[in-house]
């Protein structure tokens, strides 16, 4: 505040800035060298009378390929030509790949994109610390498993594009997908037709789709307001499409959605416990990536101490894992979206579990509580635990059973864990977000001097 008082009525001098440098349009020859972590191709020019300080990034290459790019920016090229191609390109399942926006690695093969996710995982806990790590058990997802689309729609003078956006660009219209659920795919071009004949549609609208038990539930975000014949129209369409629930708010508006239509409840089960979730709640890519988290975690918990053990789940979301822990012992589970604790505290009524409301990030959960755990399982989202990893490190529970989407933050708080005397003893590497660079990995961290006391205590 002194900063903006101090320059109140002074004369401003506007200095000129130095334009931008020019960009070469000049197409040059690269040698992919690596993938870098988003997926990009790390190229090296194979002129050897040419300097080149740094690496350059181009999108959808491969290892060994050699390519004509064009420069589009400090470190960023695209590319032109594929002049060498790598052994271990194949053909793209999908007609839009490289145009949609969504899946980045298509060019490659399942089994090699598994095989880097692994060796990038394991490089990256090499190098916060981990010396002596376990076998890792590793998982892939199959195609046309996708239960979530988060799409985008755009009027047009001749109708509405419903699909994806381009890298840095518009939205492209997304006429098939071979990572979403088949179900999905299936209602777009319904959902499109009937987007088109909408008051509350004027420019841009995103919509959310989750595939629960009980069929597809929708949140339209829109930038106006819906209108009589708007309610009218849309209870018809989710009739016709067997649509449990589609719910609507104003673009970019922090309230609750308000339901527009709800024909029957929108269920999901966990551990064959049925939720009924907030519309767009956070549900796993996929049903088979959801089992294979949920197996890594509950085999990774320690023999249970009796009817007074407790289990303290952070980031608990709906209740993903929440039921199967409770099956292994008393169950405190945390979360800061409040439609996600009132769902999970519906399902949860009668059983071993205790929902609790937190922000986690304003209100971590405090040493001494997390201390007398059996176990402390984490699930945050993609920033972190932020605050929180504070106090697990000052609590230093026993065990603690880390659920990752963010390798990056993983490693970094590996590094302080490593440090706090806790080693990996339990590795699941997920890929769940199929032809990205996106992995899941879950990690369980146990303590030498807790493993040391309980020894001594037999």
């Amino acid at each position: 505040m002194a900063r903006k008082a101090e320059g109140r009525g002074r004369r401003r001098h506007h200095s000129r800035q130095a334009p931008a440098p020019a960009i070469d349009p000049t197409p040059r020859r690269y040698r992919i060298e690596a993938l870098g972590v988003s997926g990009d191709g790390i190229g090296r020019l194979t002129d050897a009378g040419v300097q080149q300080a740094a690496p350059v990034f181009i999108p959808y290459t491969a290892p060994g390929d050699e390519v004509l790019a064009c420069s589009t920016g400090k470190d960023r090229a695209t590319i032109q030509e594929i002049c060498v191609a790598a052994p271990e390109r194949v053909t793209p399942p999908c007609s839009l790949f490289g145009t949609c926006g969504g899946c980045s690695l298509q060019h490659l093969g399942p089994e090699w994109i598994l095989k880097w996710k692994t060796t990038e995982v394991l490089t990256g806990l090499h190098r916060a610390g981990a010396v002596d790590l376990p076998p890792a058990a590793s998982f892939q997802t199959p195609p046309a498993s996708r239960r979530r689309a988060d799409l985008a729609a755009k009027r047009k003078h001749d109708g509405v594009i419903l699909g994806l956006h381009r890298r840095g660009g518009d939205v492209v219209e997304l006429t098939e997908c071979s990572l979403l659920h088949p179900d999905i795919v299936r209602l777009l071009p319904a959902l499109r037709t009937a987007m088109e004949r909408l008051d509350l549609f004027r420019r841009e609208a995103d919509l959310v789709i989750n595939l629960l038990d009980s069929g597809p539930d929708l949140l339209l975000a829109s930038d106006a307001h819906p209108s009589t014949a708007d309610r009218t129209k849309l209870a018809a369409f989710c009739k016709s499409h067997c649509i449990s629930r589609l719910c609507w708010k104003e673009k970019a508006s922090q309230e609750n959605p308000e339901i527009l239509v709800q024909l029957a409840p929108s269920v999901i089960a966990f551990d064959g416990v049925a939720i009924e979730p907030p519309s767009g709640a956070f549900l796993q890519a996929s049903r088979e990536g959801e089992t294979a988290i949920r197996t890594a975690v509950l085999d990774a918990l320690p023999p249970s101490t009796g009817r007074k053990a407790k289990i303290i789940e952070l980031y608990a979301g709906c209740g993903t894992l929440t039921f199967g822990l409770s099956t292994h012992a008393r169950v405190e589970a945390y979360e800061g979206h409040p439609g996600a604790i009132e769902a999970l505290t519906r399902a949860s009524a009668g059983r071993n579990i205790t929902p609790h409301l937190r922000d986690l990030n304003k209100q971590p959960v405090e040493a001494k509580e997390l201390s007398s755990a059996l176990a402390v399982v984490l699930d945050p989202p993609h920033a972190g635990a932020g605050l929180q990893m504070d106090d697990i490190l000052d609590a230093r529970p026993g065990v603690i059973i880390y659920v990752s989407c963010n390798p990056r933050i993983l490693y970094r708080d590996t590094e302080r864990l490593l440090k706090a005397g806790y080693r990996i003893d339990a590795l699941t590497i997920i890929d769940q977000f199929l032809w990205s660079a996106e992995t899941e990995v879950v990690c369980r961290f146990s303590h030498s001097s807790k493993k040391r006391e309980k020894t001594n205590n037999k």
